[in-house]
């Protein structure tokens, strides 16, 4: 959506010389730490704008998916099993390092299939992941937007570019909605067969006031790890947006513990 500034386009490469596509920016090799993070459904990497380089240390590396903002042109990936596939194919050289990895609502499934995928390569494995505002893989899927057509989808994006201090266009609305559309398209067939335990740490991060994804549904996420926590924090399904002191907070202290 155009209320979020676009990213410069890059040149493909999967070495840590350069950053591959995949990443908003190219991570540093002095970072203590990183937190990947996934947009959620519908837009771009530069929805992070506001958020900081940088929590004490741990590095925000930013997650570009297909067929969006510098990666216009890039195929749609279709499933989350194969955006994770193709995520393990180019991540790799950025996990020499602790990480998390951090989804938000749709991102938050991308994030789990991305560590399950890791976990059966033999890759080094996350230090936590932090699925939030959304139910947990197995108990998915979920979601109102989820039984929308597009032009009730174009009409929900009118409101939330308003919302977010932007101004809808046609154009922009048409465009966001197909998107959208082929994004919640890999939510909708998406199927765990139950939860599975991962080797990492899970915190579920719920929002006090989230009507979308109520905190009350979130508890699934308590099967997929022996060192689960939650926390549910101050705001609505967008605050995250924001940055706010909770979250960067609750990714300091379960990225250290």
């Amino acid at each position: 959506m155009s209320d979020l500034p676009s990213a410069q386009a890059d040149t493909a490469t999967t070495t840590p010389a350069a950053k591959p596509r995949c990443l908003l920016r190219r991570p540093s090799p002095d970072a203590e730490a990183r937190l990947f993070c996934f947009p959620y459904s519908g837009v771009g990497a530069s929805m992070f704008h506001r958020w900081p380089r940088s929590i004490d240390g741990i590095e925000v590396c930013l997650i570009q998916l297909p067929a969006r903002e510098n990666r216009i042109r890039d195929p749609h990936h279709g499933t989350y099993e194969q955006l994770a596939k193709d995520l393990v194919e180019f991540l790799p050289p950025y996990l020499d390092k602790p990480y998390g990895i951090f989804g938000h609502c749709g991102g938050a499934i991308a994030a789990v299939e991305l560590a399950n995928q890791l976990e059966d390569a033999g890759l080094p494995m996350p230090r936590r992941i932090f699925p939030s505002a959304q139910v947990a893989a197995h108990d998915g899927p979920y979601g109102r937007f989820l039984g929308l057509n597009r032009e009730e989808l174009g009409e929900e994006l009118s409101k939330l570019i308003v919302h977010l201090g932007g101004t809808p266009t046609p154009s922009l609305v048409s465009m966001g909605a197909e998107l959208l559309d082929r994004d919640l398209d890999a939510n909708r067939v998406y199927r765990a067969a139950g939860p599975r335990k991962l080797s990492c740490g899970v915190t579920a991060i719920g929002w006090a006031q989230d009507v979308e994804i109520p905190v009350e549904l979130m508890g699934g996420w308590a099967e997929t790890s022996s060192d689960f926590r939650s926390v549910v924090l101050d705001g609505g399904h967008y605050d995250f947006l924001k940055a706010p002191q909770q979250l960067l907070a609750t990714f300091r202290e379960h990225m250290s513990a």
